[in-house]
């Protein structure tokens, strides 16, 4: 892995970067990339070159999805450590979850036409939902299609299947979707929730709907869950 990322500059710098951040800087700064490696751990690199070979793969030019990729790598931080905080939720499924959870907006954004504008109006309205305003303009949604581009990209099932619902909160706890997906869905819209709170921006309709479900399905208290946001100031501070 060190020599592959030794081998892009800009991948260097983002290993050397992260590891000389006032998250995780102790004594002097690292030099190498196998220093860099050292520091972070192989959990974390492995996280910091996923989300940088995704933006790398699919550049967003769209001023609607300004800081798009930063918003990805919070909502992955924030899911990452949840995981490392509830039982039997892999770190690495929570973290993938939450950096692939709305890629598919870049990439509708740049191959259905029309869909800036529907972006827009869906923002815009409030007599119906995000996904209920894509399904008007274009028959479909970014849930369905992230499902099936998810399952293109071969990632896991349970990643696919929580990407295909994560819109669909009805349905949190029914029998037919596995416990894991549920997981995934629950804990992405906490971190949405946090993610939001630490950008100062509005908290969404689905969490003003369908919070206190994810909570209680994650038998999370509020309380707790202001614990986290503190804890993950400065992780989120520094992405």
């Amino acid at each position: 892995m060190a020599r592959i990322a030794a081998s892009d500059v800009a991948m260097s710098a983002t290993l050397l970067r992260n590891a000389n951040s006032p998250l995780y800087a102790a004594g002097q700064p690292v030099q190498t990339i196998g220093q860099a490696m050292n520091r972070l751990g192989l959990e974390q690199t492995a996280a910091v070159l996923t989300g940088f070979l995704a933006e790398q793969a699919i550049p967003v030019s769209s001023q609607l999805l300004k800081r798009f990729w930063e918003r990805a790598a919070k909502r992955a931080a924030s899911m990452a450590f949840m995981a490392r905080k509830l039982p039997g939720i892999s770190t690495d499924v929570a973290h993938t979850f939450g950096l692939f959870c709305h890629v598919v907006l870049a990439v509708m954004v740049q191959s259905i036409r029309g869909y800036t504008s529907t972006m827009v109006e869906a923002n815009a309205r409030i007599d119906r939902s995000y996904v209920a305003t894509e399904n008007v303009n274009h028959k479909t949604d970014h849930a369905v299609v992230g499902g099936l581009v998810a399952r293109v990209w071969r990632l896991s099932p349970t990643v696919v299947a929580a990407i295909r619902l994560h819109h669909d909160l009805d349905a949190l706890g029914e029998s037919r979707i596995s416990s894991d997906a549920h997981n995934l869905i629950a804990m992405g819209l906490l971190a949405e929730f946090i993610v939001r709170r630490h950008e100062g921006v509005d908290q969404d309709a689905d969490w003003d709907k369908y919070g206190e479900a994810a909570m209680n399905w994650l038998e999370t208290p509020m309380s707790e869950l202001l614990t986290w946001e503190d804890e993950l100031r400065e992780i989120l501070d520094n992405v």
